[in-house]
């Protein structure tokens, strides 16, 4: 079925159909409804091409993906990311396209991309500190949403975030007032935005208490199995090893407790462990009782989101950064318990930070 049928089976002009489904303010909401609801039944799908004519835009966003061996973007979480995104252009009668490119060619992309106006806007991943990807979009004028914040950045710019300090600090907090005293950190690669954030969540939490920072218990890298199954062996290993250990990625979690079963200890009884969990589409934590404890947030949830604001920013032509801040929840799994009888357990400090 075409434009013309479905106005035709309507009762309503195509002018009329067209706007309903773009979103025209000027159309009452209860003919958009309508319209919608006979697109959705006849299976209507708009005519990308035609679609472009009519509004002058390229009817596609862009993810520009970078190659590299020291890059967040090749954590797992990144495709449902993408698949919350996807839905919202499938609604949006919108395409999106993915450039697989090597890191130095990142910015060369995006210039291409503004100058042949393939793309109306373009989604940022794996923000880094002071991101000099967000000066150089600002600069050359294409719309553009931040999955994350790049801290130190001084440009203005829309962006939406979970608040990774403020997760990691709760998690860090649940843990003392379990009676913890040595609570290790696995962390992403810390030149990476969010795990800027976590790791001065975590650290705010200790000094709140009054704790010094070891060095030996806090790891960055890229957030795989392998990482944290040697960051937990090295921290276990200790003269004075942790009783507990936070990562970044559900991941990462599954190395700990790797580590922690070679060493004969339960999770929950000989050490805590609190990840933080993306609420991933194949990678479940757990059924009804979760696995790990977790500082929950759903990324599929963020990518739907996040292209809701880029289209919405590219059909106002705002100028204004639009800005979200989402909140984890804490979730409590199998995987912690209070801390188990030992020289730190009565609130003794732990040795000064040598890091």
């Amino acid at each position: 079925m075409n434009l013309k049928q479905l106005a035709q089976s309507l009762g309503l002009s195509p002018t009329t159909v067209s706007r309903a489904l773009n979103g025209y303010p000027e159309v009452s909401e209860a003919t958009r409804a309508r319209v919608i609801e006979a697109a959705r039944r006849h299976d209507y799908r708009p005519n990308t091409r035609a679609k472009s004519l009519a509004t002058g835009r390229a009817m596609s966003i862009a993810h520009v993906i970078p190659v590299s061996n020291r890059h967040e973007i090749v954590n797992p979480v990144f495709a449902d990311f993408i698949a919350g995104a996807g839905e919202t252009y499938v609604k949006a009668g919108y395409e999106m396209v993915l450039s697989v490119v090597n890191d130095g060619d990142e910015a060369r992309m995006y210039q291409d991309l503004r100058n042949r106006g393939s793309v109306d806007g373009v989604i940022v991943h794996g923000p880094r500190a002071a991101d000099p990807r967000i000066e150089m979009l600002h600069r050359i004028g294409l719309p553009f949403v931040v999955h994350g914040r790049a801290t130190g950045c001084e440009v203005p710019y829309s962006w939406l975030d979970i608040n990774n300090r403020r997760a990691f600090q709760r998690a860090t907090d649940f843990l003392l007032d379990l009676g913890h005293r040595r609570i290790g950190l696995v962390n992403g690669v810390e030149w990476m935005d969010y795990a800027i954030r976590r790791r001065t969540g975590y650290l705010e939490a200790l000094a709140a208490r009054g704790l010094a920072v070891d060095g030996n218990l806090i790891y960055s890298g890229e957030m795989t199995e392998t990482n944290g199954y040697r960051a937990a062996r090295h921290m276990l290993a200790l003269p004075d090893p942790p009783t507990a250990i936070l990562t970044s990625s559900m991941i990462s979690a599954i190395g700990v407790r790797r580590a922690a079963w070679a060493d004969g200890l339960d999770l929950g009884r000989d050490l805590s462990l609190i990840t933080h969990d993306d609420e991933l589409s194949y990678l479940r934590n757990g059924d009804e009782v979760p696995i790990f404890t977790a500082t929950r947030s759903s990324v599929r949830t963020a990518g739907r989101m996040t292209a809701e604001m880029l289209l919405g920013i590219i059909a106002s032509e705002a100028e204004a950064p639009q800005t979200r801040l989402l909140e984890a929840d804490l979730i409590i799994g199998q995987s912690t318990g209070p801390a188990p009888a030992g020289p730190h357990s009565s609130g003794q400090q732990p040795h000064q930070e040598h890091a």
